[in-house]
Order: structure tokens, then C-alpha cells, then sequence
């Protein structure tokens, strides 16, 4: 039963689907369909566990049970009971439903959810020959997503979602997701081979995403998942998947990271963080204004998320962080810089047009990655 062959998809938020693809082709999945805000990959049940365990960029991963046509609530009715759900939740199971529609004709979200609960109900009746189910068990949160008049039918593999790492207890005000933050040092082409440091470190996610990835720790390693009761999913593929992601750990490359904050609150989030991640001894921080901020080594890159907006400053001080940050990058000849801004102006305080921009969203403030391209380190 475990090697029975499954769509699963790895959901993005809006501009990183080819991020997530990217890493699941790195995990060696090859039969991917990229679509918006999703990535759809062929599996078993034991791809549910080192997905789960290993990608940095995406949000959570399903289960696809189905799509289909809806324009009507029988439509949606009979194709959600058409599906398998006994094969997936047992007698006992928890099947919470949760909903979204967008462009149709079945525009009620709570009508939708309805719907799909009774048709599953009555699935289960036929195969378990019982009237009423106690809900007691492990949890199986379905979702129906109605885009376009078509409806697609998932089961949620994750639980909280996967930025959800376990080394983030305190956070700063507006902090990146643990995701957002992984994806933009993939995209910044930095790896432990190079210095880097972040000027505005906040919580620290950047520093401790960039040290999981420089040892090559898989980000799920220390948290647990819904899927892990489930029965089609048995314990022995999770204790597999977490033995081989220990064994893939590479904790003796040497890390040149550092960051600092003016706040010295901050600082001392950011050092909970660093510690209960495992890298206390390798994440340099330091209380300092961007002004005074120094970094050392050659062919390095600055990764950082300048308060601005929605976040801690005014926009006065706000600009002149950016502006100070423009001046410490120009002292550093062969770095490149990465930084992700909601201000419109960032160019302009900045005082240089970025090289490259990409548009990313934040939670959902919409946001520039602005790309600034050094030389990249002599090949050896």
C-alpha cells in the first residue's frame, strides 16, 4: 500500500513557483507541472515525508484526491464522492473542511465547505457501514478550492505550515517567513563558500535559513506533521526519512555569517533563535547601526529585509537606513546585495538602480527583490 503512486503538490506563494520546482527537482522529482501558486509532482507515501522534511521554499504539501468540472452543487457533490477518501481518513479520523473560490460560479465558501463535508460523510457511510463518526482520531484538513468552475480536492499533508521550522519562538514585528527568507538566499546565488551578513538581521532568520542550507539541514528536521498518524503514511517512512536527512548533514563546512540590528532587542531574538537552531557558535551578532556595520571577506552578499513602511521605522528614518546601507555597500568592492523593500523609492534612497528586480509578496504587502549583482568568487 505505501508504494501506491500519488499526485502531491507543493503550494508557493505568488512568484516563487519556480523556486519550489527547482528544489523539487534537486530531490530528484521529475514529473512536475508548474501552475500558479502550486507545484504538482508524482509520489508515494514516503515522498510525503522528505518533502515535508526538506523543502525550504514552499508553504505546505497535499495531497491531490481530485478535479473536476462544479457549476452546481450536485456536480460538486457527486465528484467529491466519487473520490477515495476511506483509503486515506480511517472511522475515527478528524476531516475539518476549509474552502477558497475564485472566478465561480459556486461563489459560496461556507456552502462549498458543506457541501464537500456531506459528500465525504456519505463515502465514508457506504465503506465503513456506519451512520455517525467521532472525529476523535488523527486529523485529515480537506481543502476545495473552486478556480475557474473547477474544483480541486486536497487533503493537507503539513499542519502549520512549513516556514514553521521550531527556532523561531519570539519574533520582531514584521518578520519574513522562514520560506521567503530561504527562497531569497537561493536566489542570491550565496553558498558556504562565501561570506555573508545581513546589516537589518531582525529575528535572524536570514542567518539561521543561510546556515541550514550551508550545512545542508533539512528545515523539517525538528518538527512534526499531521500526516505522521495517518495510517497510510506509517511511522517507519518518517523515522527513514528523518535517518537519511541526519546522515545528509554536513556540519563540518566552515560558515562566515554575521548580521546586526541597531535594536538591541532584536539582538537578543535573533541570538535565541541562532541558539536553539544549533549554530550559536557559527552566527556571529553585534548590536550596531548600518552606518557602522563592517563586513569582512571577499565576494560575499548581503541578504536583507530594510525596515520600511508596515515595519518598525518612520519613513524618514526609514530612508535613511537605506540610504546608509547604499553608502556601506558602495565600500564593498566585490559584494553583491540582495535586498527586499515594499518602498516604491528604494532605488532612488539607495542612490544606484538595481541590476535585476523580481516582484515577491510578504504575507500580502507586495514587494521588490532588489538584485545587485557582484563578480562571483574564482572558481578553484
Amino acid at each position: 500500500m505505501t508504494e501506491r503512486t500519488i499526485q502531491l503538490i507543493a503550494t508557493a506563494p505568488m512568484g516563487l513557483e519556480a523556486i519550489v520546482a527547482r528544489e523539487l527537482k534537486e530531490l530528484g522529482y521529475n514529473e512536475i507541472q508548474v501552475e500558479n501558486g502550486r507545484v504538482t509532482f508524482t509520489g508515494t507515501p514516503a515522498d510525503i515525508c522528505r518533502t515535508n522534511i526538506w523543502l525550504r521554499t514552499a508553504d505546505r504539501v497535499l495531497v491531490k484526491m481530485g478535479e473536476f468540472e462544479a457549476t452546481t452543487f450536485d456536480e460538486l457533490f457527486e465528484g467529491t464522492k466519487a473520490l477515495d477518501w476511506p483509503d486515506w481518513i480511517p472511522s475515527n479520523g478528524e476531516f475539518p473542511v476549509e474552502g477558497r473560490s475564485h472566478k465561480s460560479q459556486l461563489s459560496s465558501v461556507p456552502a462549498c465547505q458543506k457541501i464537500v463535508k456531506k459528500a465525504v460523510v456519505e463515502k465514508m457511510k457506504d465503506r465503513y457501514g456506519t451512520e455517525w463518526f467521532p472525529e476523535d482520531g488523527a486529523r485529515f484538513v480537506i481543502e476545495v478550492t473552486m478556480l475557474n468552475d473547477r474544483a480541486l480536492l486536497t487533503l493537507d499533508t503539513t499542519g502549520p505550515g512549513l516556514h514553521k521550522r521550531g527556532y523561531r519562538k519570539l519574533v520582531t514585528e514584521a518578520p519574513l517567513k522562514e520560506t521567503m527568507a530561504a527562497a531569497i538566499l537561493q536566489l542570491s546565488r550565496w553558498g558556504p563558500h562565501r561570506p555573508l551578513y545581513d546589516p537589518f538581521c531582525g529575528s535572524g532568520t536570514f542567518l539561521v535559513e543561510a546556515a541550514m542550507i550551508g550545512w545542508n539541514v533539512a528545515p523539517g528536521l525538528r518538527r512534526s506533521f499531521n500526516s505522521e498518524h495517518w495510517p497510510l503514511v506509517p511511522k517507519e517512512l518518517w523515522a527513514q526519512a528523518r535517518e537519511e536527512a541526519f546522515d545528509a548533514v554536513k556540519d563540518d563546512i566552515p560558515l562566515d555569517i554575521a548580521g546586526s540590528d541597531i535594536d538591541p532587542s532584536a539582538i537578543e531574538v535573533a541570538e535565541a533563535a541562532v541558539k536553539r537552531a544549533g549554530f550559536a557558535k557559527e552566527i556571529k551578532l553585534r548590536v550596531l547601526p548600518v552606518a557602522k556595520a563592517q563586513p569582512q571577506g571577499s565576494y560575499g552578499v548581503i541578504v536583507t529585509n530594510p525596515p520600511y513602511g508596515e515595519r518598525l521605522l518612520d519613513e524618514k528614518e526609514a530612508e535613511k537606513a537605506i540610504k546608509q546601507l547604499g553608502f556601506t555597500y558602495l565600500m564593498l568592492q566585490n559584494w553583491s546585495l540582495f535586498a527586499i523593500s515594499s518602498s516604491k523609492s528604494f532605488e532612488h534612497h539607495f542612490t544606484r538602480n538595481a541590476d535585476k528586480r523580481r516582484k515577491l509578496y510578504n504575507g500580502r504587502i507586495e514587494c521588490q527583490l532588489y538584485q545587485y549583482l557582484g563578480p562571483l568568487p574564482p572558481r578553484n
